[in-house]
């Protein structure tokens, strides 16, 4: 018995542990299917479920159950990630709140604690990603911090290290003063600021001339080594070469010709501050300019300044500094500004370019197989225009620091001599085994306490999960991967590194296709903020509406390229959904419809059910096609047309005629037997998309087991195939539901009372009409509310009050006088086109107003767009309408 509501929070966890409990989420490396394989991007064990995360575990999981029912050995590599400064940053301000710091501790119990948190609480996440009711082999779920992960971590460092792709260096970094260490770009967010735009005047050196140059880090002056004019600037051409006196320091620098000036911005003359400045830290390099590094790890002014500024913030040795050249007479002007200061994402404290010694890959080198295996196809970005932007950023790599200046991570398998010489081994028993073979037995050892980027671990997901290099049994059956699904925004990040060293250390491609998801929005199209207050919980809609629901409707706005517009309604949409399929279901319980195991689909004799089974073939051809091209947008849409207005608006509807008239048994048991199985196979390919209300559904529908279990129809592949496929039922029947559409929509369109029925005329009618009329009358009048049915071969002459449409060959006009008043609805109809037309002319002056365009925001416009768009078709709509009435 099907109750009478569905109940996710009561259904999901029991199904779900069903699932886990039948062994069937896990691959098979016996198996003698296909394989088919995913990487789960793995998340922060730091990090909680967000609208990204569902979005992407959604498709997988769709792709990933799909190809189950397809009948492919899947894998599905769960994990998370170690996520460095995320990780350590939470436990120490755990450890704030006992007054401890990470310090008193010392590095090794620093550790053992958040091993503790991780063992405790950094499980969270995975446990909300059972709430999706996604289905990886949960057997196999890795940390990137487990044993055998380091010996592949260590293994790849000392093998680029050997091959002098690794190497140590003396370069500009992202410096974060918080954490004391250097970040990933990714990790520094540019916010726009205010500020100030400082013009000050350099003295130059045996002369009465100044040159001018315009600086928002006046502090920064203190490591000033040049000042570049660009060479064609006849401004300062005369001053090439010459010196000039480094106000407050007393030093001279050189004035150099350099092609990185821009004469139209500012004074045309720039200061270089190589240690300080990633793009003067290029010209220096062009110049051989000495570095000076003016700051210390907390971002303050070091010894190598005047003893005036030493110790000094940033912000304080700002205010000095101005307050001293305003003293001199140099500071020329002062401009306000609003500029791009980069901040730390983590820490919320300025990034400062700060040079250091740090670890190095040499990416350019590894770089260039990557570029190749895309550009050559063996990779494929889905959607391909992604290539552009991968090939941007590899195009012009730069060396990667990969040493983070933090505890908690991959520490580097580095050893320095106490005369500097490094030693580099997997073990420090190797290194010093090295060590004393180079430098004599007394030699000791202290090893680098810097832990590696999180990025570099992460590169090796795609075969260091797969035993590489301790055991390869799994990495041949399973490597390259099929396909990897994430954001824009790691391509550069993860999915570029990962190609660098798949291709590096194993000779393949790891993944045959990236398809690249687009961003989750709002539902006015601005993106999510905490401080905007728009940020949507999954999880609380998941409580609200159930998974299926939210699955279902991230499928369905998941377009390629395009961003998700989302938002609570859309979501009560897909649980309206859900209730439209179980209220389905429970209509046929009623009607004593069960699945049938003799049932042949190719052996119905009636039209309709004929009919029915044609669009289901089509229907399961179309899913799979569109799946296989990760078209999800189009598989859920064409389930939902289908289930709604297909199966529901029309099938059920032409079926309760034969329910009701229980004297010819065959008809009522082709019918049943037929309604079953159509929902039944419904059921089975709309599974990877809503699991959960399918699963429960097929214990009623389904031919026994679990879906899991179950195999995607042969009939609906490539193409439906023919047997199942009745073209004249299927003209038939679409003719009847094009007929009873039209009929409702002018019913709609005009205002008809649903309890007014109204006669119904068939002009230019052929025998074969004819037939097909008196054949279908009883539903006819039913659906379309007709009172009474008239058929001619004439062609009609209309009368006032008459609308007349076209199915097909055959003219049809809909007598409208009787039911409604002309003239009121004639105002009517006017008075609605000229609210649009009103409308439209609003909005058309303000998306032509250059002054609007310029200030609002992009979502903004959009929303403006889409409404001009929805009032012109709308008006367009109405005036047909009236034209049709008058």
């Amino acid at each position: 018995m099907i109750d009478k509501t569905f109940n996710p929070q009561d259904v999901e966890p029991k199904l779900y542990e069903a699932w886990e409990k039948s062994g069937r989420f896990s691959c098979d490396p016996l198996s003698n299917k296909p394989t088919y394989t995913i990487m789960m991007p793995p998340p922060n064990v730091t990090g909680s479920l967000h609208v990204g995360h569902a979005l992407t575990y959604t498709l997988q999981d769709v792709l990933i159950r799909f190809k189950r029912l397809c009948g492919y050995d899947v894998l599905w590599q769960p994990g998370t990630d170690h996520a460095g400064i995320a990780t350590q940053m939470v436990v120490e301000r755990n450890l704030e709140k006992e007054g401890i710091t990470r310090h008193d501790l010392g590095r090794d119990d620093f550790i053992k604690k958040i091993w503790e948190w991780k063992e405790y609480s950094g499980g969270e996440i995975v446990r909300q990603q059972r709430r999706l009711g996604i289905s990886p082999d949960w057997t196999r779920q890795r940390f990137t911090m487990d044993e055998d992960l380091c010996e592949a971590v260590r293994k790849v460092f000392v093998q680029l290290y050997k091959d002098g792709l690794i190497y140590r260096d003396k370069r500009l970094v992202n410096w974060d003063p918080k954490f004391q260490t250097a970040v990933s770009d990714l990790e520094v967010i540019p916010q726009d600021t205010k500020g100030n735009m400082y013009h000050i005047k350099y003295p130059i050196v045996g002369s009465d001339e100044t040159i001018t140059i315009a600086t928002t880090r006046p502090e920064t002056m203190l490591g000033d080594t040049a000042v570049a004019v660009h060479p064609e600037d006849e401004r300062y051409t005369h001053l090439v070469g010459k010196m000039i006196r480094l106000p407050l320091t007393g030093r001279e620098i050189p004035i150099v010709a350099d092609d990185y000036c821009d004469r139209e911005k500012g004074t045309g003359a720039v200061k270089i501050t190589p240690a300080h400045d990633f793009n003067d830290f290029e010209v220096g390099r062009r110049h051989s300019l000495p570095l000076i590094n003016i700051m210390d790890t907390r971002a303050h002014l070091n010894d190598t300044v005047p003893e005036k500024y030493q110790g000094l913030s940033v912000a304080a040795a700002r205010k000095t500094i101005l307050a001293d050249l305003e003293e001199i007479e140099i500071l020329e002007k002062i401009e306000p500004v609003m500029h791009a200061v980069p901040f730390g994402e983590r820490s919320g404290v300025e990034i400062q370019p700060m040079l250091t010694d740090q670890w190095f890959l040499d990416a350019y080198k590894l770089a260039q197989p990557a570029l190749e295996a895309v550009r050559s196809e063996k990779t494929k970005f889905v959607p391909e225009f992604w290539n552009a932007t991968y090939f941007d950023w590899l195009d012009n790599i730069q060396p990667w620091c990969i040493s983070r200046q933090i505890w908690w991570g991959h520490q580097v398998p580095a050893w320095f001599a106490e005369d500097g010489t490094i030693f580099v081994a997997e073990t420090e028993e190797q290194a010093y085994a090295e060590a004393r073979a180079k430098l004599g037995d007394t030699v000791q050892l202290t090893r680098d306490t810097d832990v590696l980027d999180t990025w570099f671990s992460s590169a090796l997901w795609p075969f260091s999960t797969l035993g590489w290099p301790q055991d390869e049994t799994l990495l041949k059956r399973y490597y390259p991967t099929d396909v990897l699904d994430t954001g824009f925004d790691i391509i550069f990040f993860w999915v570029a590194r990962m190609m660098m060293m798949g291709l590096y250390f194993i000779g393949d491609v790891p993944f045959k296709t990236v398809y690249i998801h687009a961003l989750v929005r709002d539902e006015k199209g601005a993106k999510m903020s905490k401080s905007k207050g728009n940020v949507i919980d999954p999880l609380t809609l998941i409580d609200k509406f159930g998974t299926d629901a939210l699955r279902f409707t991230l499928s369905s706005l998941a377009v390629p390229g395009r961003d998700l517009k989302l938002g609570e309604s859309r979501v009560e949409g897909g649980r309206n959904f859900m209730t439209k399929i179980w209220n389905a279901a429970r209509f046929m319980e009623m009607n004593n419809c069960t699945r049938q195991a003799t049932f042949v689909p190719t052996t119905a004799k009636l039209t309709v059910n004929r009919w029915i089974i044609s669009e289901m073939a089509e229907l399961a051809s179309r899913v799979y096609k569109s799946i296989e091209t990760y078209r999800f947008d189009d598989a859920a849409n064409d389930l939902y047309r289908f289930l709604w207005g297909t199966f529901c608006d029309f099938y059920l509807e032409f079926l309760k005629p034969i329910f009701a008239n229980v004297d010819d048994a065959e008809a009522l048991a082709e019918a049943r037997a037929t309604a079953s199985w159509v929902l039944g196979e419904f059921l089975r390919i709309a599974n990877p998309i809503m699991p959960f209300i399918t699963e429960k559904l097929w214990e009623d529908f389904g031919d026994g087991g679990l879906l899991l279990d179950a195999v995607w129809p042969s009939y609906g592949r490539d193409h439906a195939d023919p047997l199942y496929v009745d073209l004249d039922a299927k003209e038939e029947m679409q003719w009847l539901v094009n007929l009873v559409t039209e009929l409702r929509s002018r019913r709609s369109e005009f205002n008809v009372p649903p309890s007014a029925p109204t006669p119904l005329g068939f002009f230019d009618v052929t025998p074969k009409i004819e037939e097909r009329i008196r054949r279908h009358e009883i539903i006819l009048k039913k659906l379309g509310r007709i009172s009474e049915l008239t058929t001619t071969p004439e062609t009609p002459s209309l009368q006032k009050g008459e609308v007349q449409f076209i199915v097909g060959e055959t003219t049809i006009v809909l007598p409208l006088a009787g039911s409604i008043d002309i003239e009121a609805e004639t105002a009517r109809l006017t008075k609605e086109i000229e609210a649009q037309t009103k409308e439209i002319s609003t909005l058309e002056t303000r998306l032509g107003n250059a002054d609007f365009i310029s200030k609002a925001k992009p979502e903004i416009i959009d929303e403006f767009k889409e409404r001009l768009a929805t009032a012109q078709e709308t008006k367009f709509k109405i005036e047909q309408a009236l034209s049709r009435l008058v």
